[in-house]
C-alpha cells in the first residue's frame, strides 16, 4: 500500500469531495475541506518518496524518478489550491465539482510519472486531460466573460487531435516490436532509427506530449484557453501538467538517445519556432494571462534544447529549468488570483501602481518577471545559463544564438510589465487586501526563486541523481 500511498490519498480525497458535492456543503467548507485534502496528499507524497517497486507485471514503476515528479506535482498543485482559495471565477454551487475535477487530473498526472507501458501512458494521460477539459468551461458566465466555452472547446478538440496521432505512433511501436513495454523498446529501437516507420512512430507519440508542454505546432489552444479560463484553472494548466509532460519526454527522449538524425533536427525546428513564435507573439499582448501563454510556449522550446543534448547532464538541467519554470510562473499567477477584480482577467495596464496598493505582490510580481526573463541572481537565469551552455558543448551554435536573441526579446516584454507595476496611477486606487496565507504563499515563491538561483548545484546534483534512477 505504501507504494501507492499519493494516488491512493488522491482517490480518497476524490471521494470526500464526491460525497461533498452530494451533501451540499456551503462554499467556504469545501474551499477548506479541499485545501486540508491537498496538504495530506502533499504529505503522503513525502511519505512515499523513499518507496522503490514494479508493479502491475513491471508496467507501473515506483523509483526515485517517478516519486520525485509525484511530489513536484503535489506541492504545485497545493500551491495553487492556495493561490485559488476564494474562487472568485467559478459559481459557488460547482466549487465542490471543480476541485474533484482537479485532484482527478492530478491522478492522472501522477499515474502517468510512474506509467513504463504504452497504454497506461494512455489512460493516465486520458484521465488527466479530461478532467482539465471539463475545468475549463467551468468559469462564471453571468458577467462579461462568455469565451470560456470557446476555450473549452478548443482545448478538447486539440487535445483529441493529439491524442490521435499518439495512439498511430504507439501503434507503429507496437508493430515495430511487438511489445508495448517501454523496457523493451529502450532495448530494440535505438538500432532501428535508420528505419523511416520509427521516426514516425517517435514523432507520432511525441505530438501527445509536445501538447500538454504547448510545444509548437501544438501549441494553438494556450491564448485562447489562457485567457478564457478562470485564473485558478489557467493557473493549474500552466504548471501541475508541464512537469507530467517534461517526465514523459524524459523517458522517451533517454530512450530514443541521438540515434535518430531525423529526430534530432526536429527538436531543433520545435525549438527554435515555439521560441520565436511564443516571444514575438507576447509582444503584442494586453492580457497578462494570454502573454503568460505565449511566453510558456516559448520557455517550452528552452526545455527541449535540454533534450537535445542526449545527456544526463542534459536531462538535469531540463529538469531544473521546468521546476524554476512552474515557480515563477505560481508567482505571476497568483498576483493575477489577487488582482483579477470578481475572478476577471487582468490586462498588464489594471497591474499600473500596483507597488502602491500592495507592496508584497508588486515584490512578487518583480521577482517572477525578472527570474522569466532570466535576470541574475535568479533560477530563470540559471537555468537558461546551464541550458545554452550544454548546446554550445554540443556544437549546436546557431541554436545557441537564436536562444540569446529570444531571451533579449522576452526581457523586453517582461520588464514592460514590471515598469506598468511600479508607474504611479493617474486616479488613487483602492489598496488590495491580501489574506494571510497569500502572503505566506508569496514568501516562500519568491524564496525558492532566489535560493534555487544563488545555489543551483545542489538542485542539478539531485536533479541528475533522478534522471540516473530513469537511465
Amino acid at each position: 500500500m505504501m507504494p501507492f500511498l499519493p494516488e491512493l490519498s488522491l482517490l480518497g480525497a476524490g471521494l470526500v469531495i464526491f460525497f461533498t458535492c452530494i451533501g451540499g456543503k456551503d462554499g467556504n467548507t469545501v474551499k477548506n475541506i479541499a485545501i486540508t485534502l491537498g496538504a495530506l496528499i502533499l504529505v503522503s507524497s513525502l511519505l512515499a518518496f523513499n518507496q522503490r517497486q514494479e508493479l502491475f507485471f513491471n508496467t507501473y514503476r515506483v523509483d526515485l524518478f517517478s516519486q520525485t515528479f509525484k511530489v513536484l506535482i503535489a506541492a504545485a498543485m497545493f500551491a495553487v489550491l492556495l493561490l485559488g482559495k476564494r474562487l472568485d471565477g467559478l459559481q459557488q454551487k460547482i466549487h465542490a465539482e471543480y476541485y474533484l475535477c482537479l485532484f482527478m487530473s492530478v491522478l492522472g498526472l501522477m499515474m502517468l510519472v510512474s506509467s513504463v507501458e504504452l497504454l497506461a501512458i494512455f489512460i493516465s494521460l486520458e484521465l488527466s486531460s479530461f478532467a482539465v477539459y471539463i475545468m475549463v468551461p467551468m468559469r462564471d458566465d453571468s458577467g462579461r466573460y462568455r469565451f470560456q466555452m470557446e476555450a473549452g472547446a478548443k482545448y478538447l478538440l486539440f487535445g483529441v487531435m493529439a491524442t490521435g496521432f499518439m495512439l498511430f505512433g504507439m501503434s507503429y511501436f507496437y508493430g515495430l516490436t511487438g511489445s508495448t513495454r517501454v523496457d523493451v523498446l529502450i532495448a530494440q529501437l535505438p538500432g532501428m532509427f535508420n528505419h523511416p516507420t520509427a521516426v514516425v512512430a517517435t514523432v507520432l507519440v511525441l505530438c501527445g506530449f509536445f501538447y500538454k508542454l504547448a510545444v509548437f505546432p501544438f501549441h494553438f489552444w494556450v491564448p485562447d484557453v489562457y485567457e478564457g479560463a478562470a485564473n485558478e484553472t489557467t493557473a493549474f494548466i500552466a504548471t501541475v501538467p508541464k512537469l507530467a509532460a517534461v517526465a514523459l519526454l524524459l523517458r522517451f527522449v533517454s530512450m530514443v538517445g541521438d540515434n535518430g538524425e531525423a529526430l534530432v533536427n526536429i527538436l531543433i525546428l520545435c525549438s527554435v519556432f515555439s521560441m520565436f513564435y511564443g516571444n514575438l507573439a507576447a509582444l503584442v499582448q494586453k492580457d497578462f494571462k494570454r502573454m503568460l501563454g505565449f511566453s510558456g510556449i516559448a520557455h517550452a522550446g528552452f526545455v527541449l534544447m535540454g533534450l537535445l543534448v542526449f545527456h544526463v547532464t542534459g536531462y538535469a538541467h531540463a529538469l531544473y529549468y521546468i521546476c524554476g519554470y512552474v515557480v515563477m510562473n505560481l508567482a505571476c499567477f497568483m498576483v493575477i488570483c489577487s488582482v483579477g477584480t470578481n475572478g476577471g482577467n487582468v490586462l498588464i495596464d489594471d497591474l499600473t501602481g500596483l507597488y502602491k496598493r500592495a507592496p508584497l505582490l508588486a515584490l512578487t510580481l518583480l521577482i517572477g518577471l525578472f527570474a522569466l526573463a532570466g535576470i541574475p541572481p535568479f533560477v530563470g537565469f540559471m537555468g537558461k545559463f546551464f541550458l545554452l551552455v550544454d548546446a554550445l558543448r554540443k556544437d549546436y551554435l546557431l541554436l545557441v544564438i537564436l536562444a540569446a536573441i529570444n531571451t533579449a526579446i522576452a526581457i523586453y516584454y517582461y520588464l514592460s510589465v514590471v515598469r506598468v507595476a511600479f508607474c504611479s496611477a493617474e486616479d488613487e486606487q483602492l489598496p488590495i487586501v491580501t489574506p494571510v496565507h497569500m502572503k505566506l504563499l508569496s514568501v516562500v515563491l519568491m524564496a525558492i526563486i532566489l535560493v534555487m538561483g544563488i545555489f543551483p548545484s545542489q538542485f542539478v546534483r539531485y536533479a541528475e541523481n533522478t534522471i540516473q534512477s530513469l537511465m
